[in-house]
């Protein structure tokens, strides 16, 4: 079972990853229930598991993202479904469910999905000293709470490593490497996304102030003051959508909003030349990523974890990394469009990171050795033991 806040119809990396780990672990044949906010209480059997939505609200400011209302009967719910395994993907609101389980003596194993040393140092206004000391309580807290915590890369794990917590685990997400491929690339697509122009870059993401969505339009923007013909495409939507529009008018910039056909996004990242990861606390980047499997090389904050699937140190990269500001981003990005066989390297790049490894690496985790008993082999092979 997985319990995950701030999943929605227009949330991108959670949702993405909470489907991805239902569908593996359905097609090991076992069972998976996932529990996230609604507007009210319903299931449905979907080809990700069984999704059960719960009463929640809406967080002010966060363009639409919700929580579950109800921790009691979030813990109700739980104990009535008796899972083997808890996973949980919030670790704020919904800390409190680890010493819980503990105490019923479910295993549990929680996601650190951002870096809250990154968040606290942009958003709260307190003395280094004391905000670092608030994080390294609250991580303490958490690794205490829960058996297991995941972190995705080595610079999410880094706030962990530092407080000594001894049950942190890296394990990589994946990605789609059927969806998002370099054959969705196409030339008539490409000239109707330039509309005239030479250079497509494209940004696919949260447009949430902790991201800075801004300095891909300010790249844009700085790019063709520099003489370079480009275009962007953003895709998503976000509490920034007014600002990003009133600060991309005048300029060959098209916001295509949030889309839901992961195909259409796949065929739009892989017309573009760059793609563009500008937020500076990125513990993953699943965007980035899809971005590298369609071969479209991506342009990065150099203080978030996408630099770890760059290879920026070999001799032809994934990509590339900025400092947090425009200039920087288009030198970047004229480097990697002078970089001729760079689409091979970043499908490369990505090959690295299928979701198949992430799935078994879960699985190892919560120390399950065997297939699901629901596995179209496991019953064939079960048959053959009783013949």
């Amino acid at each position: 079972m997985h319990i995950a806040n701030f999943y929605g119809p227009n949330s991108g990396g959670i949702k993405t990853t909470l489907h991805a780990l239902g569908k593996g672990y359905l097609r090991l044949g076992h069972e998976f229930i996932y529990i996230v906010p609604g507007t009210s209480s319903y299931q449905e059997q979907t080809p990700f598991g069984l999704k059960i939505s719960v009463p929640g609200f809406v967080l002010p400011g966060t363009g639409g993202y919700q929580i579950i209302k109800s921790n009691r009967h979030l813990r109700t719910l739980i104990a009535s479904l008796q899972p083997d395994f808890l996973e949980v993907s919030d670790r704020f609101t919904l800390m409190s469910l680890g010493k819980w389980a503990r105490e019923r003596k479910i295993p549990t194993t929680v996601f650190s999905h951002e870096t809250l040393a990154g968040l606290a140092g942009r958003f709260l206004p307190l003395p280094h000293k004391m905000r670092t000391s608030l994080v390294r309580w609250h991580n303490r807290k958490l690794s205490r709470s829960f058996d297991q915590v995941v972190t995705t890369t080595d610079f999410a794990a880094q706030e962990f490593h530092e407080i000594g917590a001894p049950n942190i685990y890296k394990i990589s997400l994946g990605v789609d490497l059927e969806i998002f491929n370099p054959n969705k690339r196409s030339e008539s697509m490409r000239r109707t996304l330039l509309q005239g122009n030479s250079v497509l870059l494209v940004h696919c993401g949260r447009l949430s102030r902790e991201k800075d969505p801004e300095r891909s339009i300010e790249t844009l923007i700085e790019l063709r003051h520099q003489g370079v013909d480009a275009r962007l495409i953003i895709i998503g939507m976000g509490p920034m959508w007014k600002e990003l529009r009133a600060l991309a008018e005048g300029h060959p910039v098209e916001m295509l909003g949030y889309i839901t056909d992961r195909n259409r996004i796949a065929e739009i990242i892989a017309c573009a030349d760059v793609s563009f990861a500008p937020g500076p606390f990125e513990t993953f980047c699943l965007s980035a990523l899809e971005s590298l499997a369609c071969g479209t090389p991506v342009v990065a904050s150099e203080s978030s974890a996408v630099k770890e699937m760059l290879y920026v140190r070999d001799l032809i990269p994934a990509g590339a990394i900025a400092a947090d500001n425009f200039a920087c981003f288009a030198s970047a990005t004229k480097m990697l469009l002078g970089i001729s066989s760079i689409r091979t390297a970043a499908r490369i790049a990505a090959e690295k990171l299928p979701w198949t490894n992430s799935i078994n690496l879960m699985r190892e985790l919560h120390g399950l050795s065997e297939i699901g008993k629901n596995a179209p082999h496991a019953i064939v092979r079960s048959k053959i033991r009783a013949a």
